[in-house]
């Protein structure tokens, strides 16, 4: 597959075209942001840990039957994917209060939410990613209702997913983001899943191993990434064929 002009660079990956119109390539690059885009550095390694994490995470979606955009690894900072029609909506869950939540709410960190929350976001940068729900996403044209119950359906059928990977690795999956796309006509997975998209504690010490390290300058950002792959089975160091 050839890799052709770069159709969009975002925070911390560019997307760029390819010969195949159904196919993408999806570049991690070293560059790390937070509080939309005040706070901005280069972490080394981090290119190759989150596309290395996100491959794996996706795989482990496809094999128990959630429809993903990810096609394969192409190089140490590179994957293939599909080319999705994309909603400009992020799906949250939160099984634990934490982050925005406690901010808004009051809520003290570290609670569990039973069941566990479900919002939605317009991905929009300028406007800070307001919170939106299914009726205005529907008004505006942002998604389609049929589209948008999918999307929650699949946020959800992840959860239960992800949740029982991460503990096996004695790691809590806080919460998450998730975006989603159409590729023809099916609702599927997009963008990534990685520690920059989610929040990842310790089980037994509720140490921080996501990107709230970045965030709170704990420091270690990359080793508690590399430390939560490998608790999960993820092997850094594997040749790409």
């Amino acid at each position: 597959m050839e890799k052709r002009q770069e159709l969009y660079a975002g925070k911390a990956k560019s997307v760029f075209e390819t010969d195949d119109p159904d196919r993408l390539i999806l570049e991690f690059r070293d560059d790390t942001s937070a509080f939309d885009g005040k706070k901005v550095e280069q972490l080394e390694r981090k290119g190759r840990v989150n596309n290395r994490f996100n491959a794996f995470i996706m795989n482990a979606l496809k094999e128990a039957g959630i429809p993903v955009h990810f096609e394969r690894l192409r190089s140490n900072t590179e994957c293939e994917v599909k080319r999705l029609t994309m909603m400009p909506v992020e799906c949250v869950v939160r099984n634990i209060a934490a982050g925005g939540l406690c901010r808004r709410l009051g809520v003290e960190e570290g609670i569990a939410l039973t069941p566990p929350t479900f919002e939605l976001f317009l991905k929009n940068d300028e406007k800070g990613d307001p919170m939106i729900n299914e009726s205005l996403a529907e008004t505006f044209g942002w998604a389609r209702r049929e589209h948008l119950v999918r999307a929650r359906e699949l946020t959800f059928q992840i959860n239960d997913i992800l949740q029982k990977l991460f503990l096996d690795g004695n790691l809590l999956l806080v919460d998450y983001k998730l975006e989603f796309g159409l590729f023809h006509g099916e609702v599927t997975l997009g963008d990534e899943f990685s520690p920059d998209g989610c929040r990842l504690w310790d089980a037994t010490t509720r140490e921080k191993m996501d990107k709230d390290r970045f965030r709170q300058g704990l420091g270690g950002v990359i080793e508690a990434y590399e430390e939560v792959g490998r608790r999960i089975g993820i092997d850094f160091d594997q040749t790409i064929d």
